[in-house]
């Protein structure tokens, strides 16, 4: 039996959780070798750094990362503050790729390429959780491996976007057209000249699209020739603009109120029960086929943002043995508690080494990427998944089933949506002003606003039959 004990730990992934995950280590007295194919730590969250988060600093940072910080005098940012992608990556991830005993062990512009047991392929059993991993990976021209005692697996899903097709597959035209951004393009900074003044398409009813299609909104008041049309998939909006200011985030609420607003303004021309059909590139613009419920939409746009979520991806892990759960490509385990389609994503109770164990022995996936396809993911939650795989791996049983997280919930995602729908009130009964009609009404009236509107009937089910 070969003793692994005195070989490093493989991170993949260097954005807040994969260095978490390297911080823990540390503190245990492990080396950590982390592998980020981007050249940058955090590479992957420069790709949205223009987007605020919903969760303050205080949610941000990892425990463990914040002693190796302050230890090298490291001054923490406002608790309450609430960073942007770019923010937390200059701000928080690249002080802590410098701390000496994580610095030396970082491997940028590195992509993992394939990890099996060292000697044994996915097939032989004898001896295998004895055997060390081995780690390939490629800078683009020359293969390197590396011998490790256990592999964390942190390289998110940011890279690997749904397609705009409501099965799950590209739509035909999609892969050929070079009008369509995927995630949260920065349609008010570097591509700004893109969207203003034009037609966009957005696909998606998650905080991605939200967040794009409000950035649009700014763009409009700006240039007013800006049109927005934002495709949902569900039949109504209800379910989309959720609980409001009862998100214990008040962020990530207020994304569903000015969503609300802007409908009833009608500055979005809404088109739900949307399943795009067919996209064609026609010169300057862009021609997408659909249908909005029973009707058959042709739409002449400039640009498509799909904001459909991500899925993981697995193919460097064919010769590991790992089991993923058949609709949300979650560990089984894990699956039951954040899949969409059973309850509320405000209601994840925090989990680790329990939640996270494959078959493949001393093998996790942590972070975005440990939710396969279910949404809202929270950073604290990645950094109480690495604290208990770390002590584990550590052998440290007892602190890896002890739970450490209180999580905050969202009201966006758990509220009854018939009841917001059918009220016109967001956020619940206003608890500070007589005059309000709801907590919206009562803050727009706070801050010398006339109101949130939220009181008249909704526009927000305004259908464009031909566009």
């Amino acid at each position: 039996m070969s003793d692994k004990s005195g070989l490093p730990v493989a991170v993949i992934g260097a954005g807040p959780v994969g260095l978490a995950a390297a911080a823990r280590l540390v503190e245990r007295g492990i080396e950590p070798i982390v592998f980020e194919k981007g050249g940058s730590v955090g590479a992957c969250l420069l790709e949205w750094g223009h987007v605020r988060v919903f969760s303050p600093w205080r949610y941000n940072v990892d425990d463990a990362a914040r002693r190796l910080l302050e230890h090298e005098g490291w001054k923490a940012p406002d608790q309450d503050r609430l960073p942007n992608g770019k923010e937390i990556v200059e701000e928080y991830l690249v002080p802590l790729s410098r701390v000496t005993a994580i610095h030396r062990g970082l491997r940028l512009g590195m992509t993992v390429t394939a990890i099996t047991r060292k000697g044994l392929d996915k097939v032989t059993s004898r001896g295998r959780d004895a055997a060390a991993f081995v780690v390939r990976y490629s800078d683009g021209r020359v293969q390197r491996e590396v011998v490790v005692r256990a592999v964390i697996d942190a390289s998110g899903t940011w890279n690997q976007p749904n397609p705009m097709g409501v099965d799950g597959l590209p739509i035909p035209g999609e892969r050929e057209s070079t009008r369509i951004s995927y995630g949260i393009p920065d349609v008010m900074g570097t591509r700004r000249n893109e969207f203003a003044g034009r037609r966009t398409l957005v696909v998606g009813s998650g905080h991605s699209a939200i967040n794009t299609a409000l950035a649009l909104m700014d763009l409009q008041q700006v240039d007013p020739n800006t049109e927005i049309f934002w495709a949902l998939r569900q039949d109504g909006v209800d379910r989309l603009l959720g609980g409001g200011l009862n998100d214990q985030l008040p962020e990530r609420g207020a994304l569903g109120l000015a969503a609300k607003k802007a409908m009833d303004e009608g500055r979005l021309n809404m088109l739900t029960g949307f399943a795009a059909r067919s996209i064609r590139d026609d010169g300057d613009h862009v021609t997408v086929l659909a249908a909005t419920g029973a009707r058959e939409v042709q739409l002449a746009v400039d640009n498509i943002v799909v904001a459909t979520g991500f899925r993981p991806a697995f193919d460097f892990l064919r010769e590991l043995r790992i089991e993923i759960d058949p609709a949300l490509e979650a560990p089984p385990a894990l699956a039951p508690l954040i899949d969409p389609n059973l309850h509320s994503c405000g209601t994840v109770p925090p989990h680790g080494v329990e939640e996270l164990t494959h078959p493949e022995k001393d093998f996790y996936i942590v972070g975005m990427k440990s939710y396969g396809r279910a949404p809202t993911f929270l950073m604290k939650t990645g950094y109480e998944q690495v604290r208990s795989i770390v002590a584990e791996i550590a052998g440290d049983r007892e602190a890896a089933r002890r739970v450490e997280l209180v999580l905050p919930e969202t009201g966006v995602c758990s509220a009854d949506v018939k009841t917001v729908g059918s009220s016109g009130c967001c956020g619940g009964p206003s608890k500070t002003r007589e005059d309000a009609c709801c907590a919206a009404d009562a803050l727009a009236k706070d801050e010398g606003k006339t109101g949130c509107g939220c009181g008249s009937k909704p526009s927000a089910e305004k259908v464009v039959e031909s566009l």
